[in-house]
């Protein structure tokens, strides 16, 4: 008899655990719990505080078998370990706080975005350099470049010549398209002298000769067009008009430059001159003179056409 409760003892100690227990009911055995499943320690955040747990889990609620529901843990919630031995769940378990790096993890987190943001920024200026290259050997090409001028234009034909030419024969509506453009692709432009509320005046040079190259944006689209095609009205050329010389886009690498081309004159405008200077009374006669002839071609009537009017009065170097 005393065998046999030495065996069945020996047994129920054989597959008993004793944990630690902070459950109320586990007061009265000294926290202490025994159970046949397995020991459990849990930690928690609750109202922003560590709650530890210590348990007896039973064998029945091991469930299911090798990753029971009470032995898993909650990332950045939770964290609960299940062990089987005597008092394995004294242990203090703690919330991860975030990753662990360590150098060398560290020094990849931190490098890699600088390395590849220095990665875009040269395969940027790389191609930028090589559009504006492309660009330039292509403007080079067009400025440089006689045999596309000379296609249209003699090479000994100077800036008077070419004004003389528009204004003794052809319909005195300007140059022909092809002409305009090679005339504004060869101009240099020296300086800028004056700006407006569509663009920009610049003097420039073609041929040893000065001309006013008026700059609009791509956004004055509108405006550019109008006023080249005012310029271009048949018969407007005119000694005492504005002489229209060529209309022309060009890409400067950035945004597209709408050119109008025309005679230069170092006097500017009417208003300009006559806020800086005093005229004679002969002066002031020649002007009254020079205004009144141009005004009376823009008002003379030409049979099949629609003329429109510049209003437009710069100064020659007569005064």
């Amino acid at each position: 008899m005393l065998v046999t409760c030495l065996i069945i003892l020996k047994k129920h100690l054989a597959t008993s655990l004793l944990c630690n227990c902070t459950a109320p009911p586990c007061e009265k055995n000294g926290y202490k719990c025994e159970t046949k499943g397995a020991c459990m320690a849990s930690t928690s955040v609750i109202k922003g505080e560590e709650q530890h747990v210590r348990l007896c889990i039973q064998k029945e609620d091991l469930v299911p078998p090798g990753q029971p529901f009470y032995c898993l843990s909650a990332e950045g919630l939770m964290n609960t370990h299940c062990c089987y031995s005597d008092y394995c769940n004294s242990i203090d378990l703690r919330l991860p706080t975030g990753q662990d790096w360590g150098p060398v993890e560290l020094t990849a987190v931190v490098a890699g975005p600088v390395f590849v943001l220095c990665v875009l920024v040269l395969l940027g200026l790389f191609l930028f350099q090589h559009h504006q290259r492309a660009y330039g050997h292509r403007q080079r090409l067009e400025v440089e470049d006689p045999s596309t001028e000379h296609m249209f234009l003699a090479k000994d034909k100077a800036l008077q010549d070419l004004i003389y030419d528009l204004s003794s024969s052809g319909s005195g509506s300007g140059l022909p398209l092809f002409v305009q453009r090679t005339v504004a692709r060869t101009i240099v432009l020296q300086e800028i002298i004056g700006k407006g509320r569509f663009g920009e005046v610049w003097r420039g040079k073609w041929r040893g000769g000065d001309v006013a190259v008026k700059i609009f944006s791509s956004r004055e689209e509108r405006s550019w067009f109008r006023e080249a095609e005012i310029y271009q009205t048949i018969m407007l050329r005119h000694e005492n008009i504005l002489g229209f010389i060529a209309a022309d886009n060009k890409d400067n690498g950035t945004w597209t430059q709408l050119w109008l081309v025309s005679d230069y004159h170092e006097n500017g405008s009417l208003f300009d001159y006559l806020n800086r200077y005093s005229v004679t009374i002969e002066g002031m006669i020649k002007l009254a003179l020079s205004a009144a002839s141009g005004l009376a071609h823009l008002h003379m009537e030409i049979l099949g056409t629609q003329g429109e009017c510049v209003r437009v009065i710069l100064l020659k170097l007569f005064l």
